[in-house]
């Protein structure tokens, strides 16, 4: 393998240098096997091959030593041009700082040569400009226009600022020596000033923004520039209000005139300001006064929309409108312009909302209650009538018959609807119309006035009527729609704690007025919660009152002293049959009337009231060994009906019941192994007691030593 310096060059494996010089070996490398491997080749090679290494050492240490030599002579070299440059670069500084200190003397002198120039070209040009005035005022002291300047139209411009400056020498001079003079100086003036606003309102038809600009740049040292915006102004808006709709048409005229005015004018801002106002002082407020007094006393529902809508679109529209340049406080300058136009409207607004929100309120709930053909009756009037009605739901006395209302629960969710419909409309209103520090104090009686005909004359004259209607516990066939009223009740109260959050909360929150709307609230919810509660406990009531007569009406003295005991067919008794199909259907309507943990509350007390009846039922009848069966197979079948409930506690009542049935038909021997048993261990004695009290063979079997 030849040695080069090219097979040491970076990256350098020497072992894999190795390995490949002993595999190019013959003999040297794996090829073969082990009987081809000789070592003596092997070494042969490498000796010559660190004799080629040496030889390449040495010649690479020659050309180093070689390159070394030629770099310091370069060195050496190029460290004297440095130095000549050096030195040639100080001469040359100091050459420029010569030029520079001439160059500053000349550039001193160059200025003062000026300086006596202007001071002596000045009243030289204002001599000229001087004598020039004074040959245009010598023509008009004359009284004939002999210039060209004043005769020829094309040099208005010319004319107009000669023109200017005589007019303001003309206010210097003496009336009673000039007064011709400065009559026709003046008459001139308005002529010129006359001719350039001609000449800009052609220009501006003619949509020739380059000549407007100049015209109106000469206008602007006259007094008529003010009027010449004006007929701009003006002119601008002719044809503009083709559409129905004005302020999308308003949006397009700002829109094309912003960007005209900012290349015709050298003070845009006041111009398109002055637009803006002319807008709203004219094209606005004569299209809201339209709208608005029309209708402020003959449609009042109409009104308060329009005022909405026009109020809102009017603030949206001056919204885009100060994204054009008005001057640094372009948005008070708006906002004075929407309060002189609305004012008037915003000042007697949320009298006219209260005023048409209590009158519609009232129309709503009249048009429901006169299509049930329902005579609304006063609620807490402090009659005798009153005063019986509430002795009654009190204490359950039959002072006259309940209020018939054919199972109606005059609550409406469509009136309901109406109602927070016409409530959240005006929360809408108020939020955009009412001044911020009124806007709380405004929401707060337009809520008073939703809880006033939702919360009271509806649904709290809906729970009075329903108490009135519940029947006494003892009524036969009694109509229990209450649950249907609380149910709805529900409902409704949903639907206004909804929006009592979307919609009032919003205004309120960060209010002193908060506190009251929550305590209004609260003051709402509890009174009629505890009207809900009289009538639920009262409804539970009267469930139990109608198990009870068809308890007394089924339920016979022999069904659990059957004459032929061995002949007992039946499962159950038909009183429990009867009940317990009632209950089912009783536990059903609760769930439906009721949502949450009411109705774990409520079924739980209407399981406790339950057991509480079967419970003295039972203790009213004797039993024999098969009545006792028979006892047992009917409280089996209550106990199956309290699962219905869902309600642990209910369901353990009834299986201690099941438990003290078993004393019923127990044996007399193991009697007293029963009643120490799990569920009657915990039992008052006298309570076992009574039940087995109620055996037929209680004397004879002796049954009451088992609790001497």
């Amino acid at each position: 393998m030849a040695t080069t310096a090219q097979l040491f060059e970076e990256p350098f494996d020497a072992d894999e240098y190795i390995e490949r010089l002993a595999w190019r070996t013959p003999g040297g490398g794996s090829k073969g096997g082990v009987e081809a491997f000789d070592p003596k080749k092997l070494l042969e090679e490498f000796v010559n091959h660190i004799e080629e290494l040496k030889q390449l050492d040495e010649r690479i240490q020659r050309k180093v030593e070689k390159l070394e030599h030629q770099c310091h002579r370069e060195a050496k070299e190029f460290a004297h041009k440095v130095q000549d440059l050096q030195r040639s670069n100080q001469v040359a500084f100091q050459h420029f700082q010569e030029l520079d200190e001439h160059i500053s003397y000349v550039a001193t002198k160059v200025c003062h040569l000026g300086d006596q120039l202007e001071g002596v070209n000045t009243p030289r040009q204002r001599a000229v400009e001087a004598q020039r005035l004074m040959t245009y005022f010598n023509e008009f002291l004359d009284g004939e226009l002999r210039s060209d300047v004043f005769n020829n139209p094309e040099k208005i411009k010319e004319a107009a600022d000669i023109i200017q400056k005589l007019h303001l020498i003309a206010q210097e001079l003496p009336f009673d020596r000039f007064s011709d003079v400065k009559a026709k100086i003046a008459s001139k003036y308005h002529d010129l000033e006359r001719q350039l606003i001609q000449e800009f309102t052609a220009a501006q038809r003619r949509g020739e923004i380059g000549r407007m600009q100049e015209v109106a740049a000469v206008l602007l040292h006259f007094k008529g520039y003010a009027h010449c915006v004006d007929v701009y102004i003006k002119q601008c808006q002719e044809g503009a209000y083709m559409r129905n709709d004005v302020f999308e048409d308003i949006a397009l005229l700002c829109q094309r005139v912003n960007k005209q005015v900012g290349e015709v004018f050298c003070s845009p801002e006041t111009v398109m300001a002055k637009l803006i106002q002319s807008i709203f002082e004219n094209k606005i407020q004569a299209h809201v006064k339209e709208k608005l007094d029309g209708t402020r006393n003959s449609d009042v529902e109409q009104y308060l929309k329009n005022l909405y809508d026009l109020y809102t679109r009017t603030t949206a529209l001056a919204a885009k409108l100060t994204d054009f340049n008005l001057g640094s406080d372009k948005h008070t300058f708006v906002s004075k312009l929407i309060k002189n136009i609305f004012s008037s409207y915003l000042e007697s607004y949320i009298d006219m909302e209260r005023q048409y929100l209590q009158s519609r309120s009232g129309m709503i709930l009249q048009r429901f209650y006169d299509s049930k053909n329902h005579q609304k009756r006063p609620v807490g009037a402090g009659s005798i009538q009153e005063l019986k009605e509430k002795i009654r739901q009190r204490t359950n006395l039959p002072l006259g018959p309940s209020i018939d209302t054919q199972g109606e629960t005059l609550l409406s969710q469509e009136v309901v609807v109406n109602l927070l419909q016409e409530t959240r409309h005006a929360f809408e209103r108020c939020n955009k119309l009412s001044d911020p520090a009124d806007l709380p104090k405004n929401a707060f009686s337009i809520f008073l006035l939703l809880v006033e005909y939702l919360c009271m004359d509806h649904i709290d004259y809906a729970l009075e009527i329903g108490l009135s209607a519940i029947p006494s516990a003892d009524a036969k066939n009694a109509n229990l729609y209450f649950l249907d009223v609380v149910q709805q009740a529900n409902t409704i109260f949903h639907l206004f704690d909804k929006q009592f959050n979307d919609h009032l909360m919003p205004l309120i929150s960060s209010s002193p007025k908060l506190t009251e709307c929550l305590h209004k609230k609260k003051e709402v919810i509890e009174q009629m919660e505890v009207k809900l509660d009289t009538g639920i406990d009262r409804t539970l009531n009267c469930m139990i009152g109608q198990m009870k007569q068809i308890l007394a009406a089924e339920q016979k003295k022999t069904d659990f002293r059957p004459e032929d005991e061995n002949n007992v067919m039946i499962q159950y008794t038909t009183a429990c049959s009867k009940v317990c199909a009632y209950m089912s259907k009783q536990v059903e309507r609760v769930r439906k009337s009721m949502d949450g943990k009411n109705v774990d509350t409520v079924l739980t007390e209407l399981g406790v009231r339950f057991h509480r009846l079967i419970h003295e039922h039972l203790q009213q009848f004797g039993y024999s060994s098969m009545g006792g069966m028979l006892a047992i197979c009917d409280v089996a079948e209550y106990r199956r009906c309290a699962k219905d409930f869902r309600v642990p506690l209910v369901l353990q009542l009834f299986d201690t019941l099941h438990a003290l049935c078993n004393l019923l038909v127990v044996a007399p021997d193991n009697l007293k192994q029963v009643c120490s048993g799990e569920q009657l261990t915990n039992l008052d004695k006298n309570l076992l007691h009574a039940f087995v009290q109620l055996r037929v063979d209680y004397r004879s079997a002796r049954l009451g030593r088992h609790f001497s």
